[in-house]
Formats: structure tokens, sequence, C-alpha cells
């Protein structure tokens, strides 16, 4: 089984605990207004390379990785997930720490079949990295042209099996700082037991050249960089409502 790869990065620092052998997954449903790498959206491009292949590579630096792993982004990594299972599961036959950057856009709980593919790539991740958009509904579509239903559940989904989940949300200014939202936010996660982390990525606008290159219209046209102060207020928001969350669980 070969799995369509958008792109690979040696030395991650940012994906996970350690440094990571990173793996861009070609193909993804959303349409994210901030999306960094937009060449990734389409499925049917990208490099085709074998879980083998893939560890190959890995083995060469696996040295700098003693500490760290591999993570697997995208794109959306879940729209390989029969690769992805295939992949894993040979990772773990290595003892290496494995790692899925997901906003859980596939997520079906009405589909058997996909379920139980997902238990069994569920067996083989140590660590999910959770990409949650926006927490308003009508939002969240505005954003990515996507409902955020099937993210949420896909969330419960981790917390009903205690796989240990990374949240990360992106904060851009005028659209997912609002102080309620973030809140709500902070509420949902608060709901959830498995949670590990917090990222807070502060939106920047260095995906802007490749909007310009590729001949698409940037839809964030003018939004400015989220500065360090507001990155810092923003997860506090978020903070608060974990708090409140759980202290009315507690009660």
């Amino acid at each position: 089984m070969k799995g369509r790869i958008h792109s690979t990065e040696s030395f991650g620092t940012v994906d996970g605990p350690g440094v990571r052998f990173v793996i861009f997954m070609q193909g993804c449903p959303l349409r994210c207004k901030y999306c960094h790498n937009p060449d990734s959206w389409e499925m049917g491009s990208g490099t085709e390379k074998s879980a083998e292949e893939l560890l190959e590579m890995f083995q060469e630096n696996r040295f700098y990785y003693r500490n760290g792993g591999i993570t697997v982004t995208g794109g959306e990594p879940l729209m390989q997930i029969d690769f992805l299972i295939e992949f894993f599961e040979k990772a773990k036959e290595m003892s290496i720490h494995t790692c899925l950057d997901t906003s859980g856009i596939t997520y079906n709980s009405n589909n058997g079949e996909y379920l139980k593919k997902l238990d069994r790539l569920m067996d083989s991740t140590d660590l999910v990295m959770l990409d949650i958009k926006h927490i308003d509904p009508d939002a969240h579509i505005l954003l990515t042209a996507q409902s955020n239903k099937n993210i949420l559940a896909f969330a419960k989904y981790l917390d009903k099996r205690q796989t240990p989940v990374w949240v990360r949300h992106v904060v851009i200014p005028g659209i997912t700082d609002n102080e309620s939202d973030l809140y709500e936010l902070g509420r949902f996660i608060g709901t959830l037991s498995n949670i590990k982390a917090l990222d807070i990525l502060p939106y920047h606008t260095m995906g802007a050249a490749k909007y310009k290159n590729m001949g698409l219209e940037n839809p964030l046209e003018g939004v400015p960089d989220l500065s360090k102060e507001d990155a810092v207020k923003a997860k506090k928001f978020i903070l608060d409502g974990i708090r409140d969350s759980r202290n009315e669980i507690q009660i």
C-alpha cells in the first residue's frame, strides 16, 4: 500500500514531543481560510510512498528522534486511514512514538466499518494533536466550509478511549479571537478528561506568498499577524472556560 504524500520535514520541533520526523499527507476536505498549504487540498496529487520507504527515511536520522518520533499531519491524514493503519502499526513494531495531527473531520459514528478502522488506528497511536478550528457551528462553516459536528464528536470519541490529546487552536484577529467563543471552547475542552496540553497557534501571514504563487485569492488578505500578547490573552480565556467547566463537573 502507498500513501499520497505532500512533503516531509526531517527535524520538526513543534509537532509533538521531542524532535520528530513529520509527514504531510495529501488531501483535505476542509478549506480553512488560514491554511498555509492550499496545495495539499487536492486528493489525487502528491508523491506516492510506501510505509517502508517513509520508515527508511526516519531511520536515517533516528538518533535525533530518540526523545521524539513520527508525526503525520496534512492536509487531513484521516483521508488516507488505510495507509495510516499500516504505517503506524509498522512504526510501533519498531518502538517509534506515533502522533496524529488531525481535525477529526472524517469521523462518522454511523459507519461501523469506519469505526473499526479508527479503533485499529488508535491502537497504534500514542498521541493525537486535535485541531479545533472554531467552537461556534456557524462560524466554523464560514471559516472552513465544513461543520464542526464531526470534529467535536471525534473529540468525545478520543475521550471515551482515553487517547492522549493535545488540543491546538489557531487564533486569528477578528475571526477566532472573540472572548466568548474562546471561553466556550474552553468549556468544551473542560468536559474532556484526556487532554494533556493546549497549544495556542497565533495566526501569521507566512502562507500568503503561496496563495499568490498558485493564483488563488487569499481569503485573509489584510489580516495582521496575531501578537504574542493577544495569544496569551486568548489562552487565558480558554483556560478560564476549562476551569469553570471542570468545577461544575466536580460539583
